[in-house]
């Protein structure tokens, strides 16, 4: 099994399925993943959030050299999306041939097939996104 532990697998399931965040009940900044500590005005009264599921793609590179336990899916595509609510995350894109990505296109979160710990290993789930049409 890798370093990730089943117990911290388990705490962070609202931040992979969920694109859960925390919000700064003081500044009102958002972050993913979530903190425990504002770093803009170092408040520590912050609150989960659930983060918009629809975005932008503002840019991406396409990995052709992928690292290990993701050689199966190369070429992808990662990108950094700007969600609805302004907050920008990196996620890879899926359900769609690399070329025909654009700058601006609009994508959705999906829950999708991350990596597994070999052969008996766990079976990691996590968001990416994939356009809309």
């Amino acid at each position: 099994m890798s370093d990730l532990r089943v117990p911290k697998l388990w705490r962070e399931i609202p931040q992979h399925y969920r694109l859960e965040a925390s919000k700064c009940l003081s500044c009102g900044r958002i972050y993913f993943p979530p903190k425990t500590i504002c770093n803009n005005c170092k408040s520590k009264n912050l609150e989960k959030t659930a983060l918009p599921r629809k975005g932008v793609i503002e840019t991406f590179t396409i990995i052709r050299n992928a690292p290990s336990k993701y050689e199966l899916y190369a070429p992808y595509a990662i990108a950094i999306v700007k969600l609805e609510n302004d907050v920008k995350i990196l996620a890879q894109i899926t359900d769609c041939e690399p070329a025909k990505l654009q700058i601006g296109m609009p994508v959705e979160a999906v829950i999708r097939r991350l990596y597994d710990d070999g052969e008996n290993g766990v079976i990691h789930y996590g968001f990416k996104f994939r356009p809309v049409f």
